[in-house]
């Protein structure tokens, strides 16, 4: 199966709008503060130690020192929290207040469960148990390394409940609730950092939508970019349970190659013009630093939908994506011309899946409110 397209550089930007670079702060998951946050409970269990910052390992073998943000020990039990920083990610959990509660229990080992505020598992396909908490098997063994530091997990045996009192609040802009996770946020994290901007994340929820959605037996994975293209997808497709729509950002490539492993036989793709022109041109990784819109290409288009020279040659000069969009519309031509990007589209799709998947590809206005054209309409 092919790979994703090699990235292309940033686009080019007028003299005035380029800026020096700073580099971007990194932070850390859910998973690696609630494993410091259960590292300095057990600690406080153990001894009544309250050490202001805990030394907590990473998944891949390196460690990390975070502070603690408060301590409450009682004669049963002892609670430690440390405040999630994502560092310069857009992440709805940042500022989260990871709480662990560690009491001591009879049978050696470690017991995990989630608590307030972490979601409930109610669907088959993210590789957790039904029933169980939102808390990923990398975070699980991060946390259970964490709390071995202190405690011999050979001889005694610890409870371990991660919370977070305002999850369930985070929770609600975040895809969890369609993936069958409910009440609260998943603890999450494959490497224990959150890179600025983070792909990591956003791939891994995309591949795990879609395994979920085949567990549930669904066949036909509906992708979007991004939330006004999504309502445009359901209101396109009623007939499909909210779990087959997907919003994929710019990760199509990882998509389709989850939705081929996964056996599934359609896709459908809903778009605006600026990603869809992306895509046209073979380019899976669409995000703006990554690739550029090829005008070319649109004006390519342009004369095949039957533009003439000189609309073709503004299409060439389009400040945007958009802006040939409107130069089409204004010209008459935006319903053939963007049939051929559409059918452009479903060409790469198909292709980068080796033929595994059928797709079809419906371009939507810049609003995400009505569909203009499509990869199933007769081309010109």
């Amino acid at each position: 199966m092919r790979t994703e397209g090699p990235a292309l550089r940033e686009p080019d930007l007028p003299r005035t709008m380029r800026v020096r670079k700073r580099a971007l702060r990194t932070g850390w998951t859910t998973g690696t503060c609630s494993a410091a946050a259960a590292k300095a409970a057990s600690i406080a269990l153990a001894s009544g130690g309250t050490p202001p910052v805990v030394d907590t390992p990473l998944p891949g073998g390196g460690r990390v020192t975070l502070p603690v943000d408060s301590y409450d020990i009682r004669a049963d039990r002892a609670v430690a929290v440390v405040v999630k920083d994502a560092g310069d990610d857009p992440d709805v959990t940042h500022g989260a207040h990871m709480t662990a509660t560690v009491s001591w229990r009879a049978e050696a080992g470690v017991e995990l469960d989630g608590g307030v505020g972490v979601g409930v598992v109610t669907r088959p396909g993210l590789g957790l148990e039904v029933g169980g908490p939102a808390i990923n098997p990398t975070p699980r063994a991060q946390i259970t390394q964490a709390v071995g530091e202190i405690v011999d997990l050979g001889r005694r045996g610890v409870r371990v409940v991660i919370s977070v009192p305002e999850g369930e609040r985070m929770a609600r802009k975040t895809t969890n609730a369609r993936l069958g996770i409910l009440g609260g946020i998943s603890i999450l994290g494959t490497s224990g950092v959150v890179r600025p901007f983070s792909t990591e994340s956003w791939r891994s929820s995309v591949v795990q939508a879609i395994g979920v959605m085949a567990a549930q037996g669904e066949r036909t994975l509906v992708m979007s970019t991004g939330g006004r293209t999504d309502r445009a997808a359901m209101l396109l497709r009623p007939d499909l349970p909210e779990v087959c729509f997907v919003e994929v950002g710019d990760f199509t490539g990882a998509a389709l190659r989850r939705a081929a492993e996964e056996g599934l036989a359609d896709v459908v793709f809903v778009g605006m013009v600026g990603k869809l022109a992306k895509l046209a041109a073979g380019v899976l990784m669409t995000h703006y630093t990554r690739s550029k819109i090829d005008l070319a290409l649109l004006a390519d288009i342009t004369r095949e939908a039957g533009g003439g020279p000189e609309l073709a040659g503004a299409v060439d000069g389009a400040n945007t994506a958009r802006h040939a969009y409107e130069l089409w519309e204004a010209a008459g031509l935006l319903g053939p011309a963007g049939r051929l990007v559409c059918r452009r589209v479903k060409e790469v799709l198909e292709r980068f899946s080796d033929g595994a998947l059928t797709a079809t590809v419906v371009m939507v206005d810049p609003d995400g409110r009505a569909s203009v054209a499509s990869s199933e309409e007769a081309t010109p």
